[in-house]
C-alpha cells in the first residue's frame, strides 16, 4: 500500500500580483512589471509559480512552527542546504541536491514528499494595467507600471507519506539521500536502519509532527508580491484533504470557469468520489471560508448528508479533523 495526502486548494486574489515576471522584451518602456500568465488558446492565466507556493510554505513553517531550517551556503553560482534531513525539517519534506566532494560520498539528492502544482487562475484574464508615479523628489516625476488582476487560483499538492522521514543509500537520482557524515548522525540519533535495503527511518513522532505541521500550516499561509499595495490572503478559501492509496491527484479537475466565475462542478467532485472510494485511506475533509463561494454551501451539505464518508466544516476545522488521522497512517 502506498499513502499520499492529497490536496485541493482555491486562493481569492480579488486584487492581486502576487507574483511577477518582471518587463517583456516588446514593451514600450523599461519601468513595468509584469504578472507571470501563461495562455490557453486565446486566454491569458495569470500563476503563482510553484516555487513560490513552496517558498510561501516553507516561510510559513519556519515562523508559525517553528522548523529548524537547513543552513544555505553559496558557493560561486551555485547554492545549496545542507542536505541533512535528520537534523533540518525542511531538507526532509521540501528535498535537496548537493555535490559533494568523491570521498565525502559524491553527489546526493532527494525527492520532495511534498509536491505542488502552480497556482493558476480558474479564469481567463486581462490584466489590469496600474500606472503611478514617484514624486517626492525634486524635478520631474518618474512614472512606472505593473499589473494585477482578480481572479480565484487553484492549486493541488501531495506528501508522499511513505517517504517522509525515510532515507535510501541507493545509486539512484532522488534515492541517494545518505553519505558517510549523514549516516553517522543517523546511527548517534537512533534511526531504524534496514540492512537489506540500506534504508534508514525517523521515528513515527518526528515523522508525525512534520506531516502535521505541513497540513497545519495551510491556514496561516502567506506570502506573495506587491503585498504592500494589493495585500492579499493567500491561505486557502475552499480546501480538500484525503490520503489515498497510489500516487495519482483525484481532485485536479473539479474546478472550472462558467460566465466568467470560477466553480466547484459538484457533479466532477462525486463522479471522483465514487470512482475512487476503492483507494481512498481516509473520509475526505471539504473546507470553505464563509463569504467564499456561498452558493456552494446547500450542494456541500447535500454530499455530507448523502455520503457519511464526506466531512465539510470550515478550513481550520478541516485541517485539524484531517491533521489528526496522520498518525494513523504514518503507523499503518
Amino acid at each position: 500500500m502506498s499513502k499520499t495526502v492529497v490536496g485541493f486548494m482555491l486562493v481569492d486574489a480579488p486584487h492581486s500580483a502576487l507574483n511577477n515576471a518582471g518587463a517583456d522584451a516588446g514593451d514600450r518602456t523599461e519601468n513595468i512589471v509584469r504578472v507571470k500568465q501563461i495562455r490557453r488558446g486565446r486566454k491569458v492565466y495569470p500563476y503563482v509559480s510553484g516555487q513560490a507556493l513552496r517558498y510561501w510554505w516553507r516561510d510559513t513553517l519556519e515562523k508559525k512552527c517553528k522548523w529548524n531550517l537547513s543552513p544555505i551556503v553559496r558557493e560561486k553560482k551555485i547554492a545549496f542546504t545542507h542536505a541533512n534531513p535528520i537534523e533540518y525539517d525542511d531538507d526532509d519534506v521540501f528535498g535537496y541536491m548537493r555535490a559533494l566532494k568523491a570521498k565525502e560520498g559524491g553527489t546526493v539528492t532527494r525527492i520532495s514528499p511534498l509536491k505542488t502544482s502552480p497556482l493558476i487562475s480558474v479564469i481567463g484574464q486581462s490584466p489590469t494595467q496600474d500606472f503611478g508615479v514617484m514624486a517626492r523628489h525634486e524635478g520631474d516625476p518618474v512614472p512606472y507600471e505593473h499589473e494585477f488582476y482578480s481572479t480565484v487560483l487553484k492549486g493541488i499538492f501531495s506528501i508522499d507519506l511513505d517517504s517522509l522521514g525515510v532515507f535510501y543509500a541507493e545509486e539512484k537520482t532522488g534515492y541517494k539521500n545518505m553519505y558517510p557524515d549523514l549516516e553517522e548522525i543517523a546511527e548517534e540519533k537512533s534511526l531504524i536502519k534496514d540492512e537489506e535495503s540500506g534504508k534508514w527511518t525517523m521515528p513515527d513522532d518526528v515523522r508525525i509532527k512534520r506531516a502535521q505541521d505541513v497540513i497545519n500550516a495551510l491556514p496561516h499561509l502567506q506570502g506573495g508580491a506587491k503585498l504592500t499595495s494589493h495585500l492579499t490572503d493567500v491561505s486557502p478559501k475552499f480546501l480538500i484533504l484525503a490520503a489515498v492509496d497510489g500516487g495519482n491527484h483525484i481532485f485536479m479537475n473539479i474546478a472550472k470557469e462558467v460566465e466568467g466565475e470560477a466553480i466547484i462542478d459538484v457533479d466532477a467532485l462525486e463522479e471522483v468520489l465514487n470512482e475512487y472510494k476503492d483507494i481512498l485511506l481516509t473520509d475526505v475533509y471539504i473546507g470553505r471560508r464563509k463569504g467564499f463561494m456561498d452558493d456552494l454551501e446547500a450542494d456541500i451539505t447535500k454530499l455530507t448528508d448523502d455520503n457519511g464518508k464526506i466531512k465539510s466544516g470550515t478550513i481550520k476545522e478541516t485541517v485539524d479533523q484531517f491533521s489528526n488521522k496522520i498518525p494513523e497512517l504514518i503507523k499503518q
